[in-house]
């Protein structure tokens, strides 16, 4: 036996506290694994068991050293479990959660993409705004965009998102572009408001403002699109505003004045053991998201 094979046989004794019982599990003669077991403490410089004509029982040294070698073999075997289905092409069911417009912008196409390399891989894709138990709603994946709390879930980094206040250039040109928070009061406010709360304050570096809105809307979709037909500002995730921002419809003001980005993470609940197909789309979605320059923290910056 290699030394591996010794491990395992150790293993084994320690398992059935007989080397017959033992030698029967790995396919080997008793003779064998008595030998292992010889070869192995003479290489250690201890012993691993007391042996009796009625019985085997591990000794001090034995108990300690068992558990590094499960630990041990453990790691390999789910190596080679890896590895092994890695080969093989991916299948089954895969389910993804994200905010509702955060998801349709920057998760659903490369989940998209993912699906056109892997045809045997079936989605579903959860866009929500609210945050969603990931065990209770049988969920492996979820994008999260805040400041996490502790909790048993893993989170990957894949960048922060600011919160930016925008306007239209044609409402900027009629109203004046606001220079610090205090300027917000004389301004139109596009406000949203979600189960039933009312407008909440402003935050910003030096502070936060309470305003009264000109229009309060329950829809993050419609406030951006009332920021770009001209009706005010509108304070908002950055990803909410972008393509306004691409097409030049908005404009970032404040930008000096906002309070740091928030973290974004993509997080599950498989701990260090994540399966081989999941772990394929947690790495495919990591590198996607983070190669969005949205995700990058300064993006659009003045």
């Amino acid at each position: 036996m290699d030394h591996l094979d010794r491990l395992r046989c150790f293993v084994a004794v320690a398992d059935t506290q007989s080397f017959a019982a033992a030698a029967r599990r790995i396919g080997c003669s008793a003779p064998a694994a008595t030998r292992a077991i010889a070869a192995l403490e003479q290489r250690l410089g201890v012993q691993l068991f007391q042996r009796s004509t009625r019985s085997v029982r591990m000794t001090a040294e034995g108990e300690r050293f068992q558990l590094d070698c499960r630990r041990i073999l453990a790691d390999l075997d789910e190596s080679e479990m890896a590895l092994t289905s890695a080969q093989a092409e991916p299948a089954g069911l895969l389910s993804l959660t994200a905010p509702t417009m955060f998801g349709r912008l920057f998760v659903a196409p490369p989940a998209m993409d993912f699906m056109q390399r892997h045809p045997r891989i079936r989605m579903k894709l959860l866009l929500v705004d609210r945050v969603v138990p990931l065990l209770d709603e049988a969920q492996d994946l979820a994008v999260r965009i805040a400041h996490l709390p502790d909790s048993g879930l893993t989170a990957v980094p894949v960048g922060a998102m600011r919160r930016v206040i925008v306007a239209s250039p044609d409402y900027l040109a009629r109203a004046g572009e606001p220079m610090t928070p205090g300027e917000l009061a004389g301004h139109r406010i596009v406000a949203g408001y979600f189960d039933g709360q009312g407008m909440t304050p402003w935050r910003f570096r030096e502070g936060s403002q309470a305003l009264t809105p000109t229009l309060m809307v329950n829809d993050n979709a419609s406030a951006i699109a009332a920021a770009v037909a001209g009706v005010g500002l509108v304070r908002c995730q950055l990803y909410q505003a972008v393509e306004a921002l691409q097409r030049g419809e908005l404009r970032i003001v404040l930008a000096n004045h906002e309070i740091p980005a928030a973290p974004v993470h993509i997080v599950h609940a498989a701990g260090r053991r994540v399966p081989a197909t999941l772990r394929l789309l947690l790495d495919f979605l990591t590198e996607r998201l983070r190669a969005q320059p949205v995700l990058g923290g300064d993006a659009f910056m003045r």
